[in-house]
């Protein structure tokens, strides 16, 4: 499997060739939370796969909430680039899961910790967010975590 780094530097390659600016904009943006990354633990080489996850996961998080500031402000024109930012950084994540999956995960997991009631949220979240890394946002998870234990 090639690492994220390479995969990034392909399609930026790709990108340029097709004068692509929206891949060419979001692929930056993915190279230097990279490096940013690489640099603040000192690491050389790759990062594990959990923290590039969490990596992907916190661009396509910013660029939906820029998207909807920019649309509560009546801004289509800049939330639309935003929007197409995250549709290419989210190819780099694996696909996420539905709502129905992410409660028949979830529900297991309320069943295992014995979780009964909303004072045991940070337990089951604690193990959803680590069962579900990279396959569904956070808040996705506390909704149904929300949902299933009220």
């Amino acid at each position: 499997m090639m690492s994220l780094q390479n995969e990034v530097m392909q399609k930026l390659k790709e990108a340029m060739k097709a004068k692509d600016t929206v891949a060419l904009e979001s692929l930056r943006a993915i190279k230097s939370a990279i490096l940013m990354a690489q640099t603040a633990s000192g690491a050389k080489e790759d990062l594990a796969e959990a923290d590039e996850l969490k990596l992907l996961q916190r661009l396509v998080k910013q660029r939906k909430d820029s998207a909807t500031l920019y649309t509560e402000q009546g801004r289509e024109d800049l939330a639309a680039p935003e929007l197409a930012q995250v549709a290419i950084i989210e190819q780099f994540l694996p696909e996420q899961m539905s709502v129905d999956d992410l409660k028949k995960v979830i529900a297991d997991i309320i069943s295992q910790t014995g979780a009964s009631s909303m004072g045991d949220m940070g337990k089951v979240m604690g193990m959803a967010s680590k069962q579900l890394a990279g396959k569904a946002d956070g808040k996705a998870i506390s909704t149904v975590v929300k949902e299933l234990l009220s």
